[in-house]
């Protein structure tokens, strides 16, 4: 993996994991990443969200693996060579994994290269996004996804 650096902009600098989706690249903060694992026998679990496509054995954890692809609503995934499981930590030390079409590198930015964003609908009124802003770099553009919203409407899938 390359490591690419904003060095024209100051603030907080934060590193991203860059990924792929589809077309589309996305930033995932580097400190809920626990680990990146190739593509491996997912067991499937009965009565879940579409999404959720079922557990691996990570060093004797069970960790649940979701479509970050179908989360997304965008079409189901195409395992390839490239398709690798995120590994994210999320609150009280749980972890879960979600699948990617690709890991390109580590991007590191300032914190005032990054635009939040906000959607509303057309009666204004804020929804949910998977994004929470937009980084800029040399290289062009990066969605920064919002693992929180991930998280959260997680826990609504559970419920």
């Amino acid at each position: 993996m390359d490591e690419l650096r904003d060095t024209q902009d100051q603030g907080e600098l934060i590193q991203y994991i860059v990924i792929k989706l589809g077309d589309e690249q996305y930033g995932i903060d580097i400190k809920y990443i626990d680990n990146i694992v190739r593509m491996q026998q997912i067991t499937r679990v009965p009565q879940v969200a579409h999404y959720l496509k079922g557990v691996i054995n990570i060093r004797g954890v069970i960790v649940p693996v979701m479509s970050l692809r179908l989360k997304m609503e965008m079409d189901a995934d195409e395992i390839t060579d490239k398709s690798r499981i995120i590994i994210l930590k999320a609150e009280e030390d749980t972890l879960i994994g979600i699948i990617v079409d690709q890991v390109n590198q580590v991007l590191t930015l300032g914190s005032k290269s990054i635009e939040k964003v906000t959607y509303s609908n057309d009666k204004g009124k804020k929804i949910n996004s998977f994004i929470s802003g937009v980084g800029k770099y040399e290289g062009g553009l990066v969605s920064i996804l919002d693992l929180n919203m991930v998280e959260m409407e997680e826990d609504k899938a559970n419920k």
